[in-house]
């Protein structure tokens, strides 16, 4: 977020002020794997490391974050991800059907294809987490309370993972709700966190896309 100049309009005295506010940003974030372009994606430009793990294990890119052998961000907008030897990108990139995309913010990523052709290979979950319903209402009630962002700008969406005891692991913010979620699950995967015992709790509304993230992820609660 950034601190500008705005003139506020009321229109209920219809007056107008001058005055300093924040504003959420946006930024291209382009990923590469192995050399090859996977995608650009509009997103914050904060936790930029967890959007990159997270949505490529969101997107089923990665099995797990073992399969990553290095990754570095550049001052460019770039994010050049080093798979393991044995991993071939190219092969990854053209079984998504994601090749060269550009994902925007506001729906995620405009290529459309059926939830019943992508949901292929997706076990059904074991689900044995069962997490009291006030322990929900009370996490997801919390959301505009702990999204710092979202209280200075009213721009973004915010995502969090709790425990069944309704204990807060992780947080994202972004302009965007898949880049939130993406952030949140990415968060999660750099701290080796079993998402099988968590649940997900969201700003924005849950869409095919969406659900189907966590699905990915073994997050039994959303």
């Amino acid at each position: 977020m950034r601190k500008i100049k705005v003139s506020r309009m009321n229109v209920s005295d219809q007056t107008v002020e001058e005055r300093t506010d924040y504003v959420a940003e946006e930024t291209a974030l382009h990923i590469f794997l192995n050399k090859h372009h996977y995608g650009t994606i509009l997103c914050s430009p904060d936790q930029l490391k967890e959007m990159v793990v997270g949505h490529l294990l969101s997107e089923g890119l990665l099995n797990s974050t073992a399969e990553i052998d290095n990754l570095v961000l550049k001052k460019d907008g770039k994010c050049l991800v080093k798979l393991k030897p044995d991993i071939d990108a190219e092969q990854r990139i053209a079984k998504s059907q994601r090749f060269a995309r550009l994902v925007v913010s506001a729906c995620g990523s405009p290529d459309y294809r059926p939830l019943s052709e992508v949901m292929n290979g997706i076990p059904k979950l074991d689900v044995t987490t069962t997490v009291n319903a006030a322990v929900i209402f009370q996490s997801v009630m919390k959301l505009n309370t702990i999204a710092k962002k979202f209280r200075k700008t009213g721009g973004v969406h915010v995502a969090a993972l709790y425990s069944a005891d309704g204990r807060l692991v992780a947080l994202a913010e972004d302009v965007g709700r898949h880049n939130a979620v993406d952030k949140v699950i990415g968060s999660g995967a750099t701290e080796n966190m079993d998402f099988r015992y968590l649940f997900l709790a969201l700003s924005g509304r849950l869409s095919g896309d969406i659900v189907l993230k966590a699905a990915r992820m073994k997050l039994p609660i959303i």
